[in-house]
């Protein structure tokens, strides 16, 4: 069977006494409390499946990474493995010290022992592993939110992340690395995906393991993926319905809790690494493997195989095999599908994109038979039922005084008025009162408060029901994660309220921008504090031009335009 990467599987966790030394002890330790991303990165860790690595990233790694996708001594890696704190949980720590790494409800998984505490430079970063400065770029927008200190050092794992799903599909490296031993699998292919698979996937993955005379470990991502993408549990139990139509004890299906950076051909290689401490000798790299797509002008990210290039340029010191795949479609003429490679002089083809099946979901219209199979549809059609069963948010922004909370209102009467759906209203004022009290207006603050509306809202909508949103959303990147945390459970409808700032200011009851104009009132929107106008939202509306009612009337007419309601 393939080496680890480096040699030597690593297992962080400590024995079991002093395991259980170690968490009695670890109540006395300073704490960093871990996001989704940090457990993630410490699982993995822990596991081995980031061998030869024994910690987060020092600083002499981290610039060696960063610069020539090598650690320190000279071992590949491409992606750096950094644990981002604040500046206020940094100034209280020193080298040398150990830290207990807990989750949000305060279970101590790791004890870090900080051998380095620094400043990454997070522009250089972007440049070098992301190819982009671009914020909207998913894996650049993540980095440029993290804290503005990392702690290095070694981990001890003191107990094991509990998880109460898929657990029969849940392995370590070395438990399967012992799996494939005890059925004599050594030709084993890997393959990354982060999305339901469908016929062409099958057929790539089935082609692939021709190729190489070997079997297949399904490996699907079940940690962090992109916003927008259809859930960890939809999926699994999309790859589950899909083992029937390999040959018979084929396919190893399992999951790994890695948390993507959608780094494009750096990700590549580091998923390659990471598939080769699970024990895999081969990987499948696709055209655009772990790409985000375009950016705002349309130009992809990454060059269409340069992710196959950059992981075979490695694969002899890797000790695994590339297998490159073009993209497969179907052809009608031939009733099949092929690489995008074999097709003939003006063959017609058909293909339909994530984009597309969404839209064919969301509408409740029929996905094409040759596309995908009947069991896979009708788990995606559970997950995205017909529109009149969907829920959805309207999510109104404008400034202050442009009329969102009295056309909010007179949308949620007509809805009551008219309908039997489950309606809820989100008003920026009575947010901030309540859900939001303590945030200021910073910011980070503004940040926080559309993302915790968000989060109710997408909770209504995730359980069918409609909500009105109606805060003043000043940003344009804290309304497009508003609008993904949404759409993984239903629709999102952007309504501009565009109300011109003088008339906003003469509406005004409450002064307040005559204080803002005076320098009383500080990070007011509209006079100290900027908003930025949508460039495209679902409707956009002049508070003044109409009357609250014929204003809403206007959104119900969307609504039922989408079939959303009757």
């Amino acid at each position: 069977m393939i080496e680890p990467h480096g040699g030597v599987l690593k297992d962080l966790y400590l024995p079991d006494a002093e395991a259980l030394d170690a968490r009695r002890a670890s109540g006395a330790l300073p704490g960093v409390v871990l996001g989704h991303r940090q457990l993630c990165d410490l699982e993995l860790l822990l596991d081995g499946a980031f061998s030869p690595l024994e910690g987060f990233m020092g600083e002499a790694d981290y610039e060696a990474v960063v610069e020539g996708l090598r650690l320190f001594d000279g071992t590949l890696w491409p992606v750096p493995i950094v644990l981002d704190v604040s500046e206020d949980t940094a100034v209280s720590l020193a080298t040398g010290e150990d830290v207990v790494l807990r989750d949000i409800q305060g279970t101590a998984y790791a004890v870090l022992t900080v051998s380095d505490i620094f400043r990454p430079d997070t522009a250089r970063e972007a440049l070098a592993v992301y190819g982009t400065h671009d914020p909207h770029h998913p894996g650049v927008a993540d980095l440029l939110r993290r804290g503005g200190v990392c702690l290095g050092g070694r981990v001890r794992g003191v107990q094991r992340p509990a998880h109460y799903d898929f657990t029969d599909l849940r392995a370590s490296p070395r438990e399967m690395r012992a799996w494939f031993a005890g059925r004599g699998w050594e030709r084993v292919v890997a393959f990354q995906t982060r999305n339901p698979l469908h016929r062409a996937h099958v057929e790539l993955t089935r082609r692939a393991m021709e190729a190489v005379g070997g079997n297949l470990l399904l490996h699907p991502v079940v940690g962090r993926t992109r916003d927008g993408d259809v859930d960890t549990y939809t999926r699994v139990r999309c790859y589950r319905a899909l083992l029937a139509h390999y040959p018979p004890d084929t396919v190893k299906l399992a999951v790994l809790p890695l948390a993507m950076r959608m780094a494009g051909p750096r990700e590549a290689l580091w998923h390659a690494i990471i598939r080769k401490n699970y024990g895999a000798n081969f990987f499948i790299v696709g055209r655009d493997h772990a790409g985000p797509g375009a950016d705002a002008s349309g130009r992809p990210y990454y060059e269409p195989l340069a992710a196959q290039a950059l992981v075979q340029a490695h694969a002899d010191e890797l000790g695994m095999t590339v297998v490159p795949f073009a993209p497969m479609v179907y052809s009608p003429g031939r009733q099949a599908y092929v690489s995008s490679e074999e097709l003939r002089t003006g063959e017609v083809v058909r293909d339909l994109s994530g984009t597309e099946l969404r839209k064919l979901l969301r509408d409740g219209a029929p996905i094409p038979e040759w596309f995908t199979y009947p069991e896979v549809e009708a788990i995606l059609r559970q997950r995205f039922p017909r529109p009149q069963n969907r829920g959805c948010a309207i999510f109104f922004t404008g400034l202050s005084g442009a009329g969102k909370s009295t056309i909010a209102r007179a949308l949620m009467a007509a809805l009551l008025e008219n309908t039997a759906r489950q309606v809820s209203m989100l008003d920026g004022d009575e947010v901030r009162k309540t859900l939001s009290a303590g945030l200021g207006f910073s910011r980070a603050d503004r940040s926080a408060n559309i993302q915790r509306i968000a989060y109710v809202a997408s909770e209504i909508v995730r359980h069918g029901g409609i909500a009105i949103c109606a805060p003043i959303a000043p940003y344009a990147d804290d309304r497009a994660a508003a609008r993904a945390l949404v759409e993984a459970h239903g629709d999102f409808i952007e309504v501009h309220v565009s109300t011109a700032l003088d008339v906003c200011e003469a509406r005004d009851t409450k002064g307040l921008y005559a204080q803002a104009r005076s320098g009383a009132l500080k990070h007011f929107t509209g006079i100290s504090d900027p908003y930025e106008v949508p460039e495209a939202p679902d409707l956009r509306m002049d508070g003044a031009a109409q009357t609250p009612i014929s204003l809403a009337a206007r959104i119900v007419g969307v609504l039922r335009e989408r079939r959303l309601i009757a």
